[in-house]
């Protein structure tokens, strides 16, 4: 999509993505990455996403990207946290105790901007970019991430024909597409989450899936 439609989504604040509450297959399947007290944690497309608290009350640093400085803005003062801004390339980095957040295009971060990180933790980035620019990101992803390293990956599934995104329906078939030349993927769970999202219910949606993947950054490619 393009950055004015995310700059208006959350000007008008139709923010409908934006869950109220930590998302539960972060909770199931974060202890997986076996990612100990003190890695930072990569979160692409972040939002004000109370994830991002989940992780820091977990000891890890957390650096995420977003388009949106009202986004930014409203996610340190619902911590009740002053921060700090300052220019970093064609990002503005907003940093206040265990948050950076980068103000700009995710697709133009580099891994010098980025920084040491341990881990990726990606709910709502994949699901909310249209075809043509999913494999531009999982690119940026292999490039951003250093061997080793694990991500949780969340995506939906359901008839794209039958609802326009974002979120968009990003299927098996596709990560694996997207994601095995650079990393090895593991399905964790693959669950219809249909009866909590009445909006797809609503235009005939049969089901709605949710699944987890724990993809993990191969060496030399």
């Amino acid at each position: 999509m393009h950055p004015e439609f995310w700059h208006e989504r959350w000007q008008a604040g139709q923010i409908g993505f934006h869950q109220s509450g930590v998302h539960p297959f972060l909770e199931q399947f974060w202890p997986r990455l076996e990612i100990a007290p003190g890695g930072r944690v990569y979160v692409p497309l972040c939002g004000k996403s109370l994830d991002m608290v989940w992780l820091a009350e977990r000891g890890h640093g957390i650096v995420g990207t977003e388009l949106s400085d009202i986004a930014i803005r409203d996610f340190f003062s619902e911590q009740g946290l002053s921060f700090d801004t300052r220019p970093d390339g064609p990002f503005r980095r907003h940093a206040a105790a265990s948050y950076e957040l980068l103000e700009g295009d995710a697709l133009e971060l580099t891994p010098d901007a980025l920084g040491p990180v341990h881990a990726a933790y990606d709910r709502a980035a994949l699901i909310a970019l249209p075809p043509e620019t999913r494999p531009v990101y999982a690119q940026s992803m292999a490039a951003l991430l250093p061997p080793g390293s694990p991500t949780l990956l969340v995506t939906l599934e359901y008839p794209q024909e039958m609802k326009g995104g974002p979120p968009f329906s990003v299927e098996a078939d596709e990560v694996r597409e997207l994601y095995d030349w650079s990393f090895r993927i593991e399905t964790l769970l693959r669950k219809d989450m249909i009866a909590e999202n009445p909006k797809f219910a609503e235009v005939g949606i049969p089901a709605l899936y949710e699944a987890a993947y724990l993809l993990t950054r191969r060496s030399g490619t």
